[in-house]
């Protein structure tokens, strides 16, 4: 009883513990946004804290906690009076004369021990979206299995599964994961789980010369479905021509999708691609690499899909081979850092991505995102990263026939072992 009589003396002196990281939201009209993490530190009645630049200053007594925000340039950004309620706060922000509310809730342990999940999914979808509720939560180290349908909407045993257009995996909801940091997707394994993909027939045509698409000869009952031979690593046309019947690509497992929920709220059907990735069809994506995407929403939301057994540079028929995949990820929190866009590695190469509406644009916007990566990581002066980049850069035609074209710029680690 004592215990509980000073416990309770002790809450009304210095206030409810705020100490720790918080998941904060402001709320206008019904409508939350600007998810941020918060971190607070109490000593006794008086309490600090961050919020992405903001610095948070302020009290706690007893349930009401009083905050004052002041931006890095020394001006005020808002007050913030609420109530504590266990792991959750709210209240009201005033910002000169406008008024309107918040809400916090404090961010779960974590395990120190990470751990593997397996997924078996009985729904897909065909946006990348905040909205859609998350089928797993995972934490920072952990890895999940699973599988996805082909772009058609068709499984490992040919089972339609989805209406088509590269339905997706996911979302995966990683624990802890805001606006503001980067989430790092190693692809620890692909492996193609039968013996069938369809391709188109034809490059389209935004990719060759009007004239000889309007010449070209095209057999409308041309076969394009392929057969895979797994054991050997070779595809070849299932109904080949006379001419194509001893014609065998390499098989080169990657995923054409993998990305994370778009800002805003924003929603983008999976055939689309942008700075959350999304319909990369970069034939890099493949077993062993990492792909790194900026958050945007709390948990990131992760959607995994559109496996291909290869891909030419560009995906120049529209589709590649497309097929259903078992794939194996891990997923790693890269805390307070984000990148502009999608970036990738492997053991040779770092490489950027550059997304836009022509060629042009996407190469200036990949070179861009790789000259900012050395000089962030590397610590490279602008004159530094742009002759090592100017002597050593290689780019990648990553897509070309989706409604955004994608160039990756890479630069090799060989390169670049010296400057660490």
């Amino acid at each position: 009883m004592a215990k509980l009589l000073l416990a309770m003396l002790c809450f009304t002196a210095y206030g409810a513990d705020v100490s720790g990281e918080w998941n904060f939201r402001l709320v206008r009209f019904g409508d939350r946004f600007a998810s941020a993490r918060v971190e607070l530190k109490a000593e006794g009645s008086k309490v600090t804290g961050t919020l992405n630049e903001i610095k948070l200053a302020g009290s706690v007594e007893g349930d009401a906690v009083h905050l004052t925000g002041m931006r890095p340039n020394g001006k005020e950004w808002a007050k913030l009076d609420g109530r504590v309620q266990g792991d959750e706060m709210s209240g009201s922000v005033k910002q000169g004369d406008d008024e309107f509310s918040w809400e916090a809730r404090r961010m779960p342990a974590t395990s120190s021990e990470p751990k593997t999940h397996t997924f078996t999914p009985t729904a897909f979808h065909r946006t990348f979206s905040g909205t859609i509720p998350p089928v797993l939560h995972v934490q920072s180290g952990d890895t999940v299995k699973t599988s996805t349908v082909d772009a058609g909407g068709n499984d490992a045993q040919h089972v339609r599964r989805s209406l088509g257009g590269n339905p997706e995996t996911g979302p995966f909801y990683v624990e802890g994961a805001m606006p503001g940091d980067t989430l790092a997707i190693k692809l620890v394994r692909l492996r193609l789980n039968r013996d069938s993909a369809v391709s188109g027939d034809r490059i389209v045509s935004s990719a060759v010369s009007a004239h000889y698409y309007r010449d070209a000869k095209f057999d409308e009952k041309f076969d394009s479905e392929w057969k895979l031979d797994r054991q050997n690593g070779t595809a070849s046309l299932a109904k080949p021509t006379d001419r194509l019947k001893n014609f065998r690509v390499k098989l080169r497992p990657m995923m054409g999708c993998v990305g994370v929920a778009p800002p805003a709220n924003q929603t983008f059907r999976s055939g689309w691609l942008g700075a959350w990735g999304g319909n990369m069809d970069y034939s890099g994506v493949r077993e062993g690499v990492t792909v790194y995407l900026p958050v945007f929403q709390e948990g990131a939301l992760l959607f995994v899909g559109d496996g291909h057994a290869m891909e030419g540079d560009g995906e120049l028929n529209g589709d590649a081979l497309e097929t259903s995949m078992d794939l194996e990820f891990s997923v790693q929190l890269i805390r307070g850092k984000s990148t502009g866009g999608p970036r990738f590695e492997d053991d040779e190469y770092l490489m950027a991505s550059g997304i836009a509406g022509s060629l042009p644009d996407a190469l200036r916007e990949a070179t861009t995102e790789l000259a900012r990566w050395l000089e962030r990581d590397y610590k490279l002066s602008a004159n530094e990263s742009n002759v090592v980049l100017g002597t050593s850069i290689r780019y990648d035609i990553a897509e070309v026939v989706d409604p955004q074209v994608h160039i990756v710029a890479k630069v090799s680690k060989a390169v670049l072992a010296g400057l660490r």
